[in-house]
């Protein structure tokens, strides 16, 4: 210990102390954000999955007798409600007229952690996909 200079310890500078929980409010938002995202990037692929098995759902009488490929309206909608009950999310799906596209919707519900404490209720992630059948 130097004899010119005073003792510093235990002190802790006003930056700090005003600093601190600004830095822990900023790292809750973004811990928060990226739960968000995480939710939509989990939508997205569930509708992407649920449209690829109700893509191939396909109206196999015609695809044998060689007149069309499309897709069975009704068994692409038990194919895409299977893989949705299996994620654990509902969703809508929709088929085309002529067969050829397959959508799915499905909403993925978030709960933040932290900004929960402050009020805020839970989100939800919206995820869409179409499945084009391809023939070629």
């Amino acid at each position: 210990m130097s004899l010119g200079r005073p003792r510093d310890q235990g002190r802790v500078s006003v930056f700090v102390a005003a600093a601190m929980p600004m830095m822990l409010i900023f790292m809750a938002l973004m811990w928060d954000a990226s739960g968000y995202l995480r939710a939509l990037h989990r939508a997205d692929n569930i509708a992407n999955e649920a449209a690829r098995a109700a893509g191939q759902a396909i109206d196999i009488p015609q695809a044998v007798a060689g007149e069309q490929i499309i897709v069975d309206p009704a068994a692409a909608t038990v194919a895409a409600d299977a893989y949705l009950s299996d994620a654990g999310v509902t969703g809508d799906v929709v088929v085309s007229e002529d067969g050829r596209l397959v959508t799915v919707s499905v909403a993925v519900g978030y709960e933040p952690l932290f900004l929960g404490q402050f009020g805020f209720g839970s989100f939800t992630a919206e995820g869409t996909a179409d499945g084009h059948l391809v023939d070629e």
